[in-house]
């Protein structure tokens, strides 16, 4: 295998399990991984690098890829904005259960999870986590550090901000957009825009 398909992972733990599944399933070899400190449990038997603050990421990541496998929205955005400091290399991971439609755009350290649907012509920001079958209908426009949560459905042309978190089950009707920050809670239903900031929840959707 070459060692362009050599992978560092940035947080160890539940969502990184999920990513290290899709990544063997892929091909890829996982070089270890960097976190505050060495976890207690080490399913993979990954090595440990150390807190990313306090030794020489670029010196032992070198020209490897470099992935946030953190679920925290927050987390991701400072470990993404360490990946552009040190000019690491980072990129995409497709389960290769998903279906993306070749017509959509997928940014950077986004991942895509097992039997995720984007289709036709839809725009997925950096850092963002399309969790376990979520359904990203046509020409939809995901922001950056966007966590859509399994399960969750987004119908045509809606448009999600930065930031924001769409919890299990949700499903997201055609043409609306939701602002920046927001939480939509697990198995709502939104039928019109979004646009103050908050936690929302239930089927006749209310903030809390």
């Amino acid at each position: 295998m070459s060692e362009s398909k050599s992978v560092f992972l940035f947080g160890y733990s539940g969502h990184a399990y999920v990513i290290i599944e899709s990544l063997l399933d892929a091909g890829y070899r996982i070089k270890g991984y960097f976190d505050f400190n060495e976890t207690k449990q080490n399913p993979y038997g990954l090595d440990y690098f150390g807190n990313e603050d306090e030794v020489d990421v670029k010196k032992i990541v070198g020209d490897n890829l470099v992935f946030p496998s953190v679920g925290e929205n927050s987390i991701r955005k400072k470990l993404i904005t360490l990946f552009y400091k040190y000019q690491l290399t980072q990129f995409v991971i497709v389960d290769p259960s998903a279906n993306v439609s070749k017509t959509s755009f997928i940014n950077s350290s986004t991942y895509i999870g097992k039997n995720v649907v984007v289709n036709a012509q839809s725009e997925i920001g950096k850092g963002v986590i399309l969790n376990t079958g979520c359904i990203i209908e046509h020409e939809c426009q995901i922001s950056d550090y966007v966590h859509i949560a399994p399960g969750a459905i987004l119908c045509g042309n809606v448009s999600v901000g930065e930031n924001s978190f769409l919890g299990a089950n949700s499903v997201v009707r055609q043409n609306l957009t939701i602002s920046s920050g927001n939480v939509i809670g697990a198995g709502s239903v939104v039928i019109s825009d979004v646009l103050e900031k908050g936690i929302w929840v239930g089927n006749k959707l209310r903030k809390l």
